[in-house]
């Protein structure tokens, strides 16, 4: 078994112990994002910036992948906090796919980096008292919780790291 440097931090975030001030039913949520930004930046810091919008297999591109991980986590923190969607968030989320006068790789990690910190402000001003209080998702209202939105934030980032992961690899080794 692999021993751990004691000055560098765990492969893994949930190793690290809880977030300070993360009520403790979020913890799993909090370590998920912040383990979702750790590999976007390791699996694109060598990738080709002309590739970033390129599809392979009929596969979405990793550009999408990275402006999609931001929207989302927007999206679905407005619908934990009882709030609608803004004209700019229906707009962000038609041009997510859009390759047309897109940031770089960098500031789109940076995006997404930046509202995995807006998350994890707003997971602290959480009292777990609300985390199973109902919520509703999109022009349907379909049902939900607080927590189950905060959750499935936290794995729909990790189903898009990993697909960002297989294709950053198939269009580096082309």
């Amino acid at each position: 078994m692999k021993k751990q440097d004691p000055m560098s931090p765990p492969e893994e975030y949930w190793l690290s112990g809880p977030i300070p001030e993360i009520p403790a039913l979020l913890q799993p949520a909090a370590h998920a994002l912040l383990q979702s930004v750790r590999e976007v930046k390791e699996y694109v810091s060598v990738f080709p910036e002309e590739k970033l919008w390129e599809k392979t297999f009929g596969r979405a591109a990793v550009g999408f992948h990275l402006r999609h991980l931001s929207g989302v986590l927007d999206r679905l923190l407005t619908y934990a906090k009882e709030e609608s969607l803004t004209e700019a968030q229906f707009q962000f989320l038609k041009n997510e796919g859009n390759a047309e006068k897109a940031p770089s790789s960098q500031q789109l990690i940076l995006d997404f980096e930046q509202k995995v910190g807006e998350a994890l402000a707003y997971f602290k001003t959480i009292p777990e008292t609300i985390l199973t209080e109902q919520r509703f998702v999109g022009r349907k209202k379909l049902p939900t919780t607080v927590i189950g939105l905060l959750f499935h934030a936290a794995e729909h980032s990790q189903r898009h790291v990993g697909q960002l992961l297989v294709t950053v690899s198939v269009l580096k080794n082309q």
